[in-house]
């Protein structure tokens, strides 16, 4: 139940994330529904291939499709709500960063694989979808900006893997430290340690 809680919430979120941009590009229907898709369902594509699950196990999750569907629709015939949201773009994608980081280390978890599996899978789940969007949309993807995204991703899958978040509320507080702790690394412009090629040729 936890799981599916968590894919619904990563769905829509990261299917309205997928909208905006497309909207922002000028995109017409069918790039906004195939932009849509692919950030929603992309990452869990990603990690099921990578964890050996057949590519058909995407197709099983008919009610997800129809949910994605609905909500790119609706933001799509009713601009105007798309207008107020755009500046909440980050946020939906911190949602569905949480809910979808989560959802996959709960899915690794399941399946009895090791730490770094688990870790894996919610770096995947969670960042896989919106890596897509934004090569598909000619943007840098998020994950290679300079304020932390997948370290967030990281934090949950250790979390969940270690056994310290567990049950459903556990696991919803977990997913608001995660989008607050994105959010506030956009609002403060926290970044990871990084190099540049001339400065170690120097």
């Amino acid at each position: 139940m936890t799981w599916d809680l968590f894919n619904i919430i990563g769905t829509i979120a990261f299917a309205l994330s997928g909208v905006i941009v497309a909207m922002e590009e000028d995109y017409d229907i069918m790039g906004v529904y195939i932009l849509g898709l692919v950030t929603a369902f992309g990452g869990g594509a990603v990690r099921n291939l990578l964890i050996g699950l057949p590519v058909t196990a995407l197709w099983e999750q008919g009610t997800l499709f129809t949910i994605a569907l609905i909500v790119m629709t609706f933001a799509f015939v009713f601009p105007i709500w798309i207008n107020k949201w755009l500046k909440w773009g980050m946020f939906f994608d911190a949602i569905g960063l949480a809910a979808f980081a989560i959802q996959g280390a709960l899915f690794a978890k399941g399946m009895g694989l090791p730490l770094s599996a688990v870790i894996v899978a919610a770096v995947l789940t969670g960042t896989g979808g919106g890596i897509i969007r934004d090569i598909l949309a000619g943007r840098k993807p998020l994950v290679f900006r300079s304020d932390i995204y997948v370290l967030w991703a990281i934090l949950g899958g250790l979390v969940i893997g270690l056994g310290i978040a567990s049950s459903t509320w556990q696991l919803v507080i977990l997913a608001m430290v995660i989008v607050t702790l994105r959010m506030l690394s956009v609002q403060y412009k926290w970044q990871l340690p990084h190099r540049h090629v001339k400065e170690i040729s120097h």
